[in-house]
């Protein structure tokens, strides 16, 4: 499976450097890309992981300092910060959107769509099985 994911990393990475964006922190990809493609806040994105605000928050932090996220004050309640994707941020997660979706499209390609999708099937199934009970689809 790591040779798997390092397939999909190599063609994003090559992805975002060609947007100018090669300076991700490791993390940061996977978060922008994560809040780009749902919609959904880092706050979100990191409870569906399952990891903390502070165990990520140096990579926040950079992805602040480097321009792909901002903190903007909660309308509804201003004691609260909330990080919103910059257009930068936007640009790094189109780029790796497009990249993986060339990998799909090659795997698919040499393999044949229904073994692509039974294969895709079983590892989401893997990846749940994994989460703890609170963060599984329901």
């Amino acid at each position: 499976m790591r040779a798997a994911q390092s397939t999909y990393a190599s063609a994003v990475e090559r992805a975002q450097a060609g947007v100018g964006c090669d300076d991700l922190p490791s993390s940061g990809g996977y978060l922008i890309s994560a809040m780009n493609w749902s919609g959904a806040s880092l706050e979100a994105v990191l409870r569906w992981m399952g990891v903390s605000k502070q165990a990520v928050s140096q990579s926040v932090d950079l992805l602040v300092l480097r321009g792909y996220l901002r903190r903007a004050e909660d309308p509804q309640d201003r004691r609260k910060v909330n990080l919103v994707l910059t257009p930068r941020g936007r640009a790094a997660a189109s780029a790796a959107k497009s990249a993986i979706k060339a990998v799909d499209v090659a795997a698919r390609a040499r393999v044949g769509a229904g073994l692509f999708t039974n294969t895709r099937t079983t590892l989401i199934a893997l990846m749940e099985m994994g989460r703890r009970p609170d963060q599984r689809r329901r």
